[in-house]
């Protein structure tokens, strides 16, 4: 009797390790500010707190320089199989399931496309932005499937002017 229970018991563990080693965990890509360009916009990537990127069920990594611009690219491929997507804290830059952060949306805040959501790992830093800064919408990344997606024109004409008017070669330190 106890060599079959010993049996059964080594029998379950193996099918519980094989079970848990299936699939290996997701994980995102460094990004290349020299090569990477956004899936929407085709605006060059900076490697920042704006940063985004999806992982297709076949390994792909995309990436994005705009949470907006992330989620017009969900919308336009919903037949597209998403293992997972990833956004950076706004604070330390660091990796998170988009699933995971908590965001803020505020229509004044800049983003690289006008989008003015931001992202963060936990929601007392979400809070601290949000009281910080009037006018600030805590969200969750529910509500970010619910959410217009509309970009700030107004903020997007100012960024263009201000492009433009470096023609003498001097460069913008933070603009795409």
């Amino acid at each position: 009797m106890k060599k079959k229970l010993f049996s059964f018991l080594a029998l379950a563990g193996i099918i519980m390790t094989i079970t848990a080693c299936g699939k290996d965990e997701v994980k995102p890509v460094a990004i290349n500010e020299a090569t990477d360009t956004c899936e929407t916009c085709n605006m060059a990537v900076i490697n920042d707190q704006h940063a985004t990127q999806i992982i297709l069920d076949n390994g792909k990594s995309m990436v994005f320089d705009d949470i907006g611009c992330m989620y017009d690219w969900v919308h336009a491929n919903e037949n597209k199989k998403i293992d997972a997507q990833f956004v950076r804290d706004y604070n330390d830059k660091e990796w998170i399931l988009g699933k995971d952060a908590i965001y803020v949306y505020n229509p004044s805040v800049k983003t690289p496309m006008a989008y003015n959501v931001l992202s963060f790992k936990d929601k007392a830093s979400a809070e601290e932005f949000a009281t910080a800064n009037d006018g600030s919408q805590l969200m969750s990344a529910n509500d970010l499937a619910d959410h217009g997606w509309e970009q700030n024109h107004e903020m997007m004409q100012k960024h263009n002017m201000k492009d433009h008017s470096h023609s003498d070669g001097e460069e913008d330190s933070g603009s795409h």
